[in-house]
């Protein structure tokens, strides 16, 4: 019988952390909700949410040493997912009622307001996932769930060879924006799986398939 990988919930002060406790534990895991720098480090992978602003989401990474949490999992090339704003914090900034602040700076560009009649974003939409996605698999023309009034709009990574160029999934309201990645060992989604029923079951099991 295969074990069942582990996975650190990151426990800072979110408040969407139960019902992705409840799904991971669905998609296959053991789940284990910590800010214990040790347990966070040995899980086989860590799983950032996130809800609510990007400053105050920030301010409370930074206050349980969440960055250098993350960082450290990263450099070692340990496997990383966040959801929502656990995505959005993974960019160099977000501007808010236009005040910037400061993001983790994994990947370059900022987060700002969607540029759609109607905010916030809230409900089911589609994803233009990419040829060769893992994240996808299996679950390429469902519905996810979006709540959100900011995402990241444009995509500047530039990857040096040999690694390898990141999946990028795209997602449209009132404009393109940036709805999942797959950047090595750091993955994210902007859409909540843990609130996409049974296809954001199998979408996180194609994670933890990976781990």
């Amino acid at each position: 019988m295969t074990a069942r990988p582990t996975v650190a919930v990151l426990d800072y002060g979110s408040g969407n952390v139960h019902s992705a406790v409840k799904a991971l534990e669905l998609a296959g895991a053991d789940v284990e909700l910590t800010r214990d720098k040790a347990r966070v480090q040995a899980a086989d992978g860590l799983f950032v949410p996130g809800v609510g602003a990007f400053g105050a989401v920030m301010s409370q990474l930074q206050s349980v040493g969440g960055a250098e949490m993350v960082d450290r999992r990263l450099a070692g090339g340990r496997p990383v997912m966040g959801i929502c704003v656990g995505m959005q914090v993974f960019f160099e900034g977000g501007v808010e009622r236009g005040a910037t602040t400061g993001g983790l700076g994994e990947w370059p560009g900022v987060v700002d307001e969607l540029r759609a009649d109607v905010l916030p974003h809230m409900g089911w939409n589609v994803v233009d996932a990419p040829e060769g996605s893992v994240l996808f698999e299996g679950v390429r023309d469902e519905r996810f769930y979006f709540v959100h009034s900011f995402a990241a709009q444009s995509w500047t990574l530039d990857v040096i060879r040999p690694f390898p160029e990141p999946h990028v999934t795209w997602a449209d309201h009132g404009g393109r924006f940036v709805a999942a990645v797959e950047n090595g060992p750091l993955w994210a989604t902007q859409f909540h799986p843990e609130k996409s029923g049974q296809p954001g079951i199998r979408l996180l099991s194609n994670w933890l398939g990976t781990l």
